[in-house]
């Protein structure tokens, strides 16, 4: 199987930064993914005494589809988050202060004005928003895989051209049958010269029906799923067991025993 594409996505909810390679860390994943996210308010997340909260506690694009409009880079040398949206001016400030989070909470308010939300960004060391973490902490770690062919299979079912995008995956790959990779819960895997454990599959949620280019919802893919498949999962997710490094091109392969 050879991997496709890699995403670290350093902010939940807004968009993927694309990768020529990446560092996969045994029992952490990788460094920066999810390392940051937007809080429904204030009293959300305690960044002293970080505990796992339901994803329907931060922006997101399952409630917040406006936030897919929104194309993102983030700097972690200098912590500088750039928000490019179309119609309005680029805005930069730095996650890393108290300012610069002001500044961006402002932008996020009056962007979902009519949400209501009062928007904190929260962040804590060695924890990751990502939408497994209320699992376990193992799993808040694990890193997100699709297998390209589920996603044809699925376009196919439908008669329409679906966006892998929309699955907001670590690792996409390709080069084997669509939907093998259900069968891979407990089974070790060797991506590039790391080595992870296959851990559950990836049901899917209204965040997908989201178009990346659009904001707008306009499909409905975990019923789409459900109608041709029988299920809701799309993808898999891996806990990282042996440290290495992954690159566009490399290989994905189980491991045997």
């Amino acid at each position: 199987m050879t991997i496709t594409h890699l995403y670290r996505y350093p902010v939940k909810g807004l968009s993927g930064e694309p990768l020529d390679a990446l560092d996969l860390i045994a029992g952490e994943g990788i460094e920066g993914d999810r390392a940051f996210a937007i809080a429904r308010g204030a009293d959300v997340f305690d960044e002293g005494a970080p505990e796992a909260k339901s994803k329907f506690n931060f922006l997101m694009l399952a409630k917040n589809e406006a936030l897919a409009a929104l194309k993102t880079r983030y700097d972690a040398d200098t912590g500088m988050l750039t928000i490019a949206r179309a119609g309005g001016p680029d805005i930069s400030a730095s996650l890393h202060t108290e300012s610069g989070r002001a500044e961006l909470e402002a932008f996020f308010e009056t962007y979902l004005g009519k949400d209501g939300v009062a928007p904190q960004i929260v962040s804590a060391e060695g924890h990751k928003f990502t939408d497994i973490s209320v699992v376990s902490p193992e799993k808040m770690r694990a890193v997100s895989l699709i297998n390209l062919a589920s996603v044809r299979a699925l376009s196919e079912a439908m008669g329409r051209e679906i966006d892998p995008r929309r699955f907001r995956a670590n690792i996409y790959f390709d080069g084997v049958p669509a939907w093998d990779e259900l069968n891979w819960t407990e089974r070790d895997l060797a991506i590039g010269t790391a080595r992870a454990h296959c851990v559950m599959r990836t049901k899917r949620c209204p965040a997908t029906n989201v178009n990346p280019d659009t904001a707008t919802r306009d499909m409905n893919l975990p019923a789409e799923i459900r109608k041709h498949f029988g299920h809701f999962d799309m993808g898999v997710y891996a806990e990282v067991r042996t440290s290495g490094l992954v690159t566009l091109g490399g290989e994905l392969a189980l491991v045997a025993g």
